[in-house]
């Protein structure tokens, strides 16, 4: 894929050349068991995210399709009693992130750029889908120490936040499916799909990785290839004939807990604060950005106020730079 802009020169946006913005909230926990990263939102706001991307020159707005106490309500019922097969609360997963899905596809309707920020990565069932449906030819990277592509049937932990590229390419079988979640059209095709990042693969995500041909980037990759040409291979794998429209999920244990102490599954050995924050400015440099959601951010488990500030500090990083911030 080629990268349009010259030394210097600021990233332009193809798609929302007016840089009209809508930060969607998604305080939701429920695709996995640790509470606190519902706080997600609330913190990147109080971090000053918004003003940062006025500074940059974007037109914003804010947009709370859920409600965080009355999700939280709903979580004290589903917790025990809503399970399919080994998945934990996929009612309430399906109910969100239809929620999700119906926000961010009003804030495209409108000709804005959707940033989700979380919440759990579940709730990139909605935004993925939505994104999908406004641009079908859409390549998705998917950021992520973790695949994320675990089926009901084969998930060990039932946790939903491992499994939101199933729904999305339809790997659940109908008949298998809550129908809080039928409503997902698995619109992701398997050559659209690059990961970046991988370090904790589950045997069963592997074998669907294989057998679906899908292009994923472990870390042994970036240190054998470096992250600018695992990006430039990632990016040729979802557009071969050059570009096109690029969704970016982002979940911040990518990056190594060094950097991001406070998130749910930290994996050692992961991006380096500059790989993680490049990885992005590339994708603005090559004006394709169509949606971003950054997840995964979760106060409550950090040690003390400095591995908050670092973890929400690193993801309000992750935004700028992809929608437009440069060191020179």
């Amino acid at each position: 894929m080629s990268i349009g802009n010259t030394i210097n020169e600021e990233p332009s946006f193809k798609y929302f050349e007016d840089k009209k913005l809508s930060i969607v909230c998604a305080p939701f926990c429920g695709g996995q068991g640790k509470g606190g990263v519902e706080k997600g939102p609330r913190y990147f706001l109080k971090n000053g995210l918004e003003n940062d991307l006025k500074d940059l020159g974007w037109n914003t707005k804010v947009e709370m399709p859920i409600d965080e106490m009355e999700i939280m309500e709903k979580l004290k019922v589903h917790t025990g009693t809503d399970f399919y097969k080994n998945a934990k609360r996929p009612n309430l997963v399906g109910e969100v992130s239809k929620k999700i899905h119906d926000s961010v596809k009003d804030v495209l309707s409108e000709d804005r750029f959707p940033l989700t920020l979380g919440g759990d990565h579940s709730i990139a069932i909605g935004t993925v889908s939505a994104v999908l449906e406004k641009y079908p030819d859409a390549g998705l990277l998917w950021i992520d120490a973790h695949a994320d592509i675990n089926t009901l049937e084969s998930t060990d932990s039932g946790n939903l936040h491992g499994c939101p590229v199933s729904f999305l390419m339809g790997l659940n079988k109908p008949e298998d499916t809550p129908d809080a979640l039928k409503w997902c059209p698995g619109n992701l095709k398997p050559n659209k799909i690059a990961y970046i990042g991988l370090r904790d693969v589950d045997s069963a995500e592997k074998k669907i990785i294989k057998d679906l041909g899908i292009t994923a980037f472990s870390m042994y990759h970036v240190d054998k290839y470096g992250i600018n040409k695992v990006i430039e291979m990632a990016l040729d794998a979802i557009h071969p004939n050059g570009s096109g429209p690029v969704m970016c999920s982002y979940d911040v244990d990518a990056v190594d807990p060094l950097f991001v102490p406070a998130t749910g599954t930290p994996v050692r050995g992961g991006l380096t604060l500059r790989e993680s924050l490049f990885l992005v400015e590339r994708l603005a440099e090559t004006g394709d950005l169509v949606g971003l959601d950054i997840v995964e951010c979760n106060p409550n488990l950090a040690v003390d106020d400095i591995h908050v500030t670092n973890t929400i500090s690193a993801g309000c990083a992750i935004a700028r730079c992809a929608l437009g911030e440069t060191l020179l």
